[in-house]
């Protein structure tokens, strides 16, 4: 995808805050193009979150969420500096990164 992740991380008193927009179109498949052709499915299956080697969410998507998928969460730990660190992967093999600092 051409636009990047984007990613915002806040910690507060030993829990982190995390949002992450990761931009894509999210196909259902179900849907039909201007000639009448359906469209085939292309949606991020897939996405890991780390805060430096440790994994702090994994998702599995499907076809059931909207376009630009919005993650919202929170965990205990993190530091002001401490890296975040975003991936996906969708049904045709593509894949998506960022990373961000813990503010």
């Amino acid at each position: 995808m051409a636009d990047p992740i984007r990613i915002r991380a806040k910690s507060n008193g030993g829990i982190t805050e995390v949002m992450v927009l990761m931009p894509h179109p999210m196909e259902t498949g179900l849907g039909l193009d201007a000639s009448g052709t359906g469209r085939r499915a292309h949606y991020i299956s897939d996405v890991e979150i780390k805060l430096g080697d440790r994994t702090v969410l994994r998702a599995r998507l499907s076809i059931a969420v909207s376009k630009d998928p919005l993650i919202s969460f929170r965990f205990k730990g993190g530091e002001s500096g401490d890296r975040i660190s975003v991936t996906w992967t969708d049904n045709f093999g593509d894949r998506g990164t960022g990373s961000a600092s813990i503010v």
